[in-house]
């Protein structure tokens, strides 16, 4: 397992970023956070936006580019992800880069390596623990060793691992399309009021009020619809007449005739009486076992024991409450769970659908009913003044009848990147040890297509 050993300044630079922040705007290149390195890949969306005068001075140290190996050397050490093609941003504070010397080293392999167990164990035995924060120093880290082989085992190792991850991606991207998908109708009807607009303005032209309000569901031209299936547009006309021709005035300003403001309290379920904490000694008597334990924002470990078994949304309720743009921290579980004591365990009662609870949440700016100058606490009772817009039953219940496929698909692809996500955790640290040879490992491109 000692062969091929070397230094990480052997095979790649190592350069630092900016070690403040600027000035952040609503577009313009990214400024990349170390809470968008995650499992391996970069997520932007938690990445801020900086001006391109800021960008000029932000990079003078380095610029990221395709095929860099983004870290934090501090707080959450041993995260790295690969830096996308065609993606103008600057390293955010606390984040540095690995520019691989790829007659050397093959990109993809030095971050399956900096990722691999036997690395993030000379990153723990390393780490300097300050009053604060935990850190590596940088000047340090072209010295921590790394094994890499030859190119042609990297090239092996890289195309197995990427087989998995490849599929990984795809299954992400459908859901995330999935995802944009609800919450654009979510948006449509709930809170644009577009079918009611629709049929409003025709109405007052002496046109067909249901027809424009089907064009508004559907976004499909009336040449579009009358290619449609008898069974088709008949479940198209019947959802367009739930949506009333008139909007009224409300405590939120106009909404649609017969709708009615409510609150959050009002339409959710709360479960948070049967949570149970438990410190890190108890979660430690409760292993090995495979039931996420979940916090504030993510899960924390894994335990052999549940105390919830159903769908359930979660809205942090303490220390990580909300974002940066004021929206709050949303988890979607489902299955054997256990929650602590940081997290509301909700559920959609009163016609309205655990989903399209989240959909309404998942936008909202909760700024206003967040309490604590240090420790920042959404209560229950705040949590339950946040007014919701209900239109009727059964335009709910045809609603959850459009979103609930989608739901069972983004929870069955997300079940199935576990999966692979753990075949790829147990091949990976075996690979790049050299512990088994590519051609013990029947796990082929095809196997995961």
């Amino acid at each position: 397992m000692s062969d091929f050993m070397t230094k990480i300044g052997e095979v790649a630079d190592v350069f630092d970023g900016p070690h403040a922040t600027p000035k952040k705007t609503e577009q313009g290149p990214y400024f990349l956070s170390i809470s968008s390195l995650e499992n391996g890949a970069l997520d932007l969306s938690k990445s801020a936006h900086l001006s391109e005068k800021d960008f000029v001075k932000w990079t003078k140290r380095v610029t990221p580019t395709a095929g860099d190996v983004l870290f934090s050397y501090e707080t959450r050490l041993g995260d790295a992800a690969f830096m996308p093609p065609n993606v103008k941003a600057c390293l955010g504070r606390r984040m540095g880069l690995l520019r691989p010397n790829t007659e050397k080293v093959i990109p993809e392999y030095l971050l399956y390596a900096y990722l691999s167990p036997a690395f993030q164990e000379i990153i723990n035995a390393r780490t300097i623990h300050g009053a604060t924060v935990n850190r590596i120093a940088l000047k340090e880290l072209p010295d921590f060793p790394i094994r890499i082989p030859p190119k042609d085992e990297q090239e092996q190792v890289v195309n197995i691992l990427n087989s998995i991850d490849s599929k990984l991606e795809l299954n992400r991207q459908i859901n995330q399309t999935l995802e944009q998908i609800a919450q654009a109708i979510f948006k449509s009807w709930f809170v644009d009021f577009e079918p009611v607009k629709a049929k409003i303005q025709v109405k007052q032209n002496g046109q067909d009020p249901e027809r424009a309000a089907m064009r508004a569901i559907s976004g499909k031209t009336d040449e579009e619809l009358d290619a449609l299936s008898a069974e088709q547009h008949q479940q198209l006309t019947t959802t367009a007449a739930l949506f009333p021709d008139e909007l009224e005035e409300s405590d939120l300003g106009e909404i649609p005739k017969g709708w009615s403001v409510k609150t959050f309290g009002d339409v959710s379920q709360c479960f948070d009486s049967k949570r149970i904490p438990l410190s890190k000694k108890k979660r430690e008597e409760k292993k090995p076992g495979n039931i996420p334990y979940y916090g504030a924002t993510s899960i924390m470990d894994y335990v052999n024991e549940w105390i919830f078994d159903d769908i359930y949304l979660l809205l942090g309720e303490d220390g990580s409450v909300i974002k940066e743009d004021g929206t709050p921290f949303v988890q979607y579980i489902w299955g054997k769970t256990w929650v602590n004591n940081h997290a509301h365990v909700l559920q959609g009662k009163n016609g309205v659908s655990t989903e399209q609870l989240m959909l309404f949440i998942q936008k909202q700016n909760i700024t206003a009913y967040i309490t604590g100058a240090v420790q920042l606490k959404l209560n229950q009772g705040n949590m339950n003044r946040i007014p919701f817009i209900d239109a009727d039953e059964k335009l709910n219940d045809v609603f959850y009848s459009f979103i609930k496929p989608s739901y069972e698909k983004i929870r069955e692809t997300i079940e199935e990147n576990q999966s692979l996500a753990s075949v790829r955790d147990l091949l990976l640290p075996k690979l790049l040890s050299g512990e088994i040879t590519i051609g013990e490992v029947q796990f082929t491109t095809e196997a995961v297509a």
